[in-house]
């Protein structure tokens, strides 16, 4: 048999296996490590994936580009059908196709056939909800095993990331992993050092999990609503009444997982109906241009670049000219951290939690363990630290620590399976 490990991400996956010299993540997009979790359809022709899913949406090719499918795990939201050409598709059924390809390219890459898989999953997929979080982790076994993976285990993804960085671990410590990703924010404590990576039976030594379901995703749909959608009539009024014009539109418009939802004949005939009855049409009729034009992915993916433009210069633009020509917003790093705070807050809130499930004072923690996209924004990584004013801050492969991590854990699998045999 051989197994590998695979980080299905809201944002990006990726696909590890042992190589000779090690765990190693292998190419699935070109020479890239990772591919962005993305597919589009087009007609009659196979759908592409990550980056060339992208591109060709946003040269204007007809299609369907679809992101963020792993959020909508464990909810009803699964088993939807949406039109995809002539045909309509099941979500479930859309995420296999993605899962299938990354699989084909992965095992082109390295030669080998993969029938056995660790599978990465956070803390929860769902949050308050464990009947969700079964549904959720049954729906991706099923999806492996449809995909052709045989054997289909799963690990928490900080606890995979805890494995990675436990490579370079000179002595015992206790660590924090943090992995906060495009949909999830997840923590685990975990006791580390050379010694204890020998061992195959690790249990004893994680000491906390906990997340919450927060990412990088939610601060571009916070930035978007506070920021965009107010530009295309997001909060304005009715002509009569104390109404607003309704908000359901621009909170889906704004959520990478609810975009596609808007783009059937129904919602422009509600919106036309708003349109005539609003204070402002010349800022709702921007909303129709989005909706009729099917724009909202280049919307988010503006939104998105600016978030992270911001974090790194301090400064940014929001293009908006997809919409109507000259049109854009403006974002600082005090904005980004003002208008995301509560939900950098909540999300550090967790570490609290762990702590206790631990059992710990904050000062015994030895490192903060940081991976995972969202961890680039510095008021996020900032309200992390102040939780550990005593840990030694380590940052982790951005993309790739979850991956490499499940690889480690693929070895062991592969070694308890062939001992089993």
């Amino acid at each position: 048999m051989a197994a590998c490990g695979l980080d299905f991400g809201t944002s990006n996956t990726t696909l590890g296996h042992l190589s000779p010299g090690g765990p190693v993540l292998l190419p699935l997009e070109g020479t890239h490590l990772t591919v962005p979790s993305a597919i589009f359809f087009e007609p009659r022709q196979e759908p592409l994936v990550g980056r060339a899913a992208t591109a060709a949406y946003v040269a204007g090719k007809p299609g369907r580009l679809m992101r963020g499918l792993k959020s909508v795990l464990g909810t009803p939201l699964i088993e939807e059908a949406t039109p995809v050409g002539r045909e309509r598709l099941r979500l479930r059924d859309i995420i296999a196709r993605y899962i299938a390809i990354v699989k084909a390219r992965a095992e082109e890459a390295s030669g080998k056939s993969f029938d056995a898989v660790v599978h990465g999953r956070p803390v929860h997929f769902v949050d308050g909800d464990p009947e969700g979080d079964r549904r959720a982790e049954d729906t991706l076994r099923e999806i492996a095993r449809e995909v052709g993976f045989r054997d289909v285990v799963f690990q928490y993804e900080p606890i995979a990331a805890a494995l990675d960085y436990e490579r370079q671990v000179t002595r015992e410590e206790i660590a924090l992993i943090a992995d906060i990703g495009g949909g999830t924010s997840d923590f685990s404590i975990v006791r580390l050092s050379p010694e204890r990576r020998r061992q195959a039976d690790r249990a004893a030594d994680i000491l906390a999990n906990d997340g919450v379901r927060i990412g990088g995703t939610d601060f571009d749909r916070q930035l978007s609503l506070a920021t965009v959608m107010p530009l295309l009539g997001f909060g304005s009024a009715m002509k009569r009444g104390d109404l607003a014009v309704p908000g359901a539109y621009y909170h889906d418009l704004a959520t990478w997982s609810a975009i596609n939802r808007l783009y059937d004949g129904r919602t422009l005939r509600e919106i036309d109906d708003v349109l005539r009855d609003c204070a402002r049409p010349d800022l709702v009729g921007r909303l129709r241009t989005a909706v009729e034009e099917e724009r909202g992915h280049a919307l988010a993916g503006t939104v998105e670049a600016a978030k992270i433009a911001a974090s790194e210069t301090g400064a940014a633009s929001i293009d908006l000219g997809p919409i109507e020509r000259g049109l854009a917003a403006s974002l600082d790093r005090t904005g980004l951290a003002v208008k995301t705070d509560g939900l950098s807050r909540a999300v550090a809130a967790r570490i609290g939690k762990c702590l206790i499930q631990a059992g710990l004072p904050a000062e015994r923690i030895d490192a903060l363990f940081l991976t995972g996209g969202s961890t680039g924004l510095p008021h996020l990584r900032a309200a992390l630290a102040e939780c550990l004013p005593e840990a030694r801050i380590v940052a982790g492969d951005t993309f790739g620590s979850v991956g490499l991590g499940l690889t480690v854990a693929a070895e062991v699998f592969e070694g308890r399976v062939r001992a089993d045999a």
